[in-house]
């Protein structure tokens, strides 16, 4: 059981590594969909407590999901190799690994560091120069026109590197909706997934992937998969 001390943050990159090194995985995207379920169950427990959160909490959450939603793209397109994702989707995936990564490497010297600070001296420092008054040596090269100068360069770099700033229309796609959706489109003569999800934005195929894995929990339907990573047949349990 995974849980959360709100007063000592573990972020979800560190929740998700714990999960994969308790199985004794690499980090690959098959490892990645492996675990999405147990992150999916963590982040409902999170999100299910009843406590009132203020914002911290929120946006800290917040995190936990955005991570969640690249595990379930991950899983779709394990289980729907057919599935076209964009190149941002595609990036989104490879920088999650990446930090994945990086974060295991960067671990160890984590724990060396908080042991350093956990000493009696938090301070760290050559040995040469313990003890010794803390002095600043300006450059000489260093004048009041030379910061300016830079100081100047630096606005108009930062100033050429400003995004413009677009607004993206936020659509709310509903998990009832799709399932509605789904036993409508099977009734009038839709009979497989890859189907359902033809010109489908990422988060619709999302969340009609859910909305299928409800229904077949549900015994509204039934599904085959007659090839391996083939395409998902669907028709409506005998008692509907």
């Amino acid at each position: 059981m995974y849980q959360i001390n709100t007063a000592q943050f573990t972020g979800p990159i560190e929740t998700l590594l714990e999960m994969i090194e308790a199985r004794k995985l690499e980090i690959t995207q098959v490892s990645l969909a492996l675990v999405t379920d147990d992150f999916l169950k963590f982040v409902q427990e999170m999100n299910l407590s009843g406590k009132e959160r203020n914002e911290a909490e929120i946006r800290f959450l917040s995190d936990f999901v955005a991570i969640a939603s690249r595990l379930l793209l991950i899983k779709s397109k394990a289980l729907l190799p057919s599935l076209e994702l964009s190149t941002e989707d595609q990036e989104d995936i490879k920088d999650l690994e990446h930090r994945l990564k990086f974060y295991q490497q960067f671990k160890p010297a984590m724990v060396h560091v908080k042991t350093l600070y956990e000493q009696e001296s938090v301070a760290v420092a050559r040995p040469l120069l313990l003890g010794r008054p803390t002095i600043f040596y300006p450059s000489p090269e260093i004048t009041p026109s030379t910061m300016h100068a830079a100081m100047a360069t630096l606005f108009e770099t930062l100033k050429a590197a400003a995004l413009e700033f677009k607004k993206v229309e936020n659509t709310v796609v509903r998990l009832e909706e799709k399932i509605e959706e789904i036993l409508m489109k099977v009734t009038a003569g839709i009979k497989s997934f890859g189907n359902l999800i033809n010109e489908k934005s990422k988060k619709e195929v999302v969340v009609l992937f859910l909305a299928l894995l409800h229904l077949l929990r549900d015994q509204h339907i039934h599904v085959e998969q007659p090839d391996r990573f083939g395409d998902i047949a669907i028709k409506k349990s005998p008692h509907e």
